[in-house]
């Protein structure tokens, strides 16, 4: 089991070495109201006071809800500084470009993390700030993320650990009972779970990474999706005489 005490001094310390190695000057990061999101802001208040948290609706519903509502709460708990970039008429406007009726929906569902993080590196690349990534171990190796959206930052103190582990050191933390009892969503649509989408919960995750056992349904929806989300982990191929059959 984890040191919590000493897990968040260590992330912190990683964190403001990050900083200083960069010569950044502080920390911007996407609230969204959600678990890794919550813990990351902590993590990054602690390490830099410079800290901003941007919360980006992006025409769901829920975005201008429950996930609003939440993510400024955290951040008035916290007192971590908040800013809202509503991206609903801008997604809408690529769409009227591209043509939505030419778009499949996983395309769709993935332009509002696109933005966000195109939102994030704006701010970051104006006001001399690293963007901080919220993905976790669990969504990573499910390929449950974005590439080149939620996946991508400079930084990310979060990355090592699990969903259950994010949750326990939420509660050594102090965090809202709101967060911790709220369903994992990205908030990419009305309803949307990301057990729900997945078709396994975290904790059959959780306990796969941890001891290599799941049920046979579960290990064959686990390793489908790793599997299929390879290419998310790793960086863009590029030519190398080696690769040349």
């Amino acid at each position: 089991m984890r040191n919590s005490q000493r897990e968040v001094e260590n992330r912190v310390a990683f964190l403001r070495r990050a900083l200083a190695e960069s010569g950044a000057q502080g920390f911007v990061y996407g609230n969204s109201g959600g678990k890794d999101s919550v813990l990351v802001g902590i993590l990054c208040k602690r390490a830099c006071e410079n800290t901003v948290g941007v919360i980006m609706p992006c025409h769901a519903a829920r975005n201008f809800g429950v996930d609003m509502d939440d993510g400024r709460a955290v951040a008035d708990r916290y007192d971590i500084e908040t800013r809202i970039v509503d991206l609903t008429a801008t997604r809408g406007t690529l769409l009227d470009t591209i043509g939505q009726a030419a778009l499949m929906d996983t395309a769709l569902v993935n332009i509002a993390p696109r933005l966000r993080m195109t939102t994030l590196y704006a701010i970051a690349a104006s006001e001399n700030r690293l963007v901080v990534g919220t993905g976790n171990r669990s969504e990573s190796y499910m390929g449950y993320f974005t590439k080149w959206g939620d996946g991508a930052c400079d930084v990310n103190p979060i990355g090592d650990m699990t969903v259950t582990e994010v949750y326990a050191l939420l509660r050594y933390l102090g965090a809202p009972q709101a967060i911790l009892d709220k369903a994992p969503s990205a908030g990419l649509f009305e309803g949307q779970t990301d057990e729900a989408e997945m078709g396994v919960t975290y904790a059959a995750i959780d306990h796969f990474l941890e001891t290599g056992k799941a049920t046979e349904q579960d290990h064959a929806i686990i390793s489908r999706n790793h599997t299929r989300s390879g290419h998310k982990r790793r960086l863009p191929l590029c030519y190398t005489d080696d690769l040349i059959l």
